[in-house]
């Protein structure tokens, strides 16, 4: 519970997983610029768990630090699946975390590189493997983004294994 008896929130669950297993957080984000890193920040005692992040806005730098094939971002562009799991596993290669995360998609307003507002990518780059989740999300620009942190979050305590696939986090 949070000093507000509340039920603590996924960012909270998140950093208390990896602090309490000893492992640790590397962050990639387009969509979301800075925000996934913000969330855990936000959390006291994320400097336990969290390496650092890399906010991969312009398409050339997804290749450069982290990574991707410049032959998959040739042929689809940087909001697909593929590139948002070659985000994850490179930030995480990168900077030395247990786990990486990462977020690619189109907040908005309106289309980008030919998809639809809200079509988001989010992955997850572990010690079993990579999982993603591609997202179509109504709403604002600032909707898309917050609820791309959430998803990628919560897609990192799936794949921790902290919540089962279907439940939805609180």
């Amino acid at each position: 519970m949070s000093a507000a008896g509340e039920e603590p929130g996924v960012a909270e669950r998140v950093v208390a997983l990896l602090r309490d297993r000893g492992e640790s957080l590397a962050v990639a984000e387009s969509l979301t610029g800075g925000l996934v890193c913000a969330r855990v920040v936000d959390v006291a005692g994320a400097s336990a768990v969290l390496r650092g992040g890399v906010v991969c806005y312009a398409t050339d730098l997804k290749r450069e630090l982290l990574g991707v094939d410049a032959a998959l971002l040739a042929r689809v562009g940087p909001v697909d699946a593929d590139v948002a799991a070659q985000l994850a596993e490179g930030v995480r290669r990168l900077l030395g975390g247990s786990w990486g995360i990462s977020t690619t998609g189109v907040a908005g307003p309106g289309p980008a590189d030919g998809h639809p507002q809200g079509t988001v990518h989010v992955a997850v780059a572990g010690p079993a493997g990579i999982r993603t989740l591609a997202l179509s999300l109504p709403g604002t620009r600032d909707a898309v983004r917050s609820a791309a942190a959430g998803a990628v979050l919560d897609l990192l305590l799936r794949a921790a294994g902290e919540l089962p696939s279907g439940v939805a986090p609180v």
